[in-house]
């Protein structure tokens, strides 16, 4: 059964996943963001890691056919559809309050661990901790020198990736707010998402 569920601007959402369906994200105007989770539903405590993805598929980026591992080294997600130049960011951690302290917002500023945490509310469940995203169309270069940069996406309106379910699992997603790095595009507009699950 394919359901469509649109991320709302600076918002997250969440939703249940069984073994082998497909979720579907779309980035509608090409220039969004979209932090992404994965969680055992059976033992949360069990989540999708960036960390051991990285030293298990021993890439930056996973490409088309790659597994994303949980902490526990077990495939909970793969890419089998990717219709963007392939530029996805696997090191950054997601946005919080502080970060945005540290880059002069004095005020609260909508952000992905609280979006990540409002979404898993709406299922009645409370993630055990904020682990490090797979950072869809988020384009984060490691140059020359060693360091990393602030990057626009490179995906264009109507780009999408496709995940299968490797286990039964909770998949929450944020549409990153930040505007004042220029990840989402140089005028920092954070527009709407959806994602499908088949």
């Amino acid at each position: 059964m394919e359901s469509a569920i649109k991320i709302p601007a600076r918002r997250g959402k969440a939703a249940r996943v069984r073994a082998g369906q497909l979720i579907k994200v779309i980035n509608t105007h090409g220039t969004q963001v979209v932090d992404t989770w994965a969680f055992n539903a059976d033992n949360m405590n069990e989540f999708m890691s960036m960390e051991a993805t990285r030293a298990t598929i021993l890439k930056l980026m996973p490409a088309v056919g790659d597994s994303l591992y949980t902490n526990n080294r077990r495939p909970i997600l793969t890419l089998i559809e990717d219709t963007t130049p392939g530029i996805h960011d696997t090191l950054l951690a997601a946005c919080d309050r502080h970060r945005y302290t540290l880059l002069g917002c004095e005020e609260y500023h909508d952000n992905c661990t609280d979006n990540l945490s409002a979404a898993m509310a709406e299922l009645g469940l409370k993630e055990p901790e904020t682990p490090s995203p797979l950072n869809l169309f988020m384009n984060i270069p490691w140059t020359p020198d060693g360091m990393l940069s602030f990057e626009e996406t490179v995906s264009v309106p109507g780009d999408y990736v496709v995940l299968k379910a490797e286990m039964d699992l909770i998949i929450a997603f944020s549409a990153c707010p930040q505007d004042i790095l220029p990840i989402n595009g140089r005028l920092g507009v954070v527009v709407d998402r959806q994602f499908k699950i088949v």
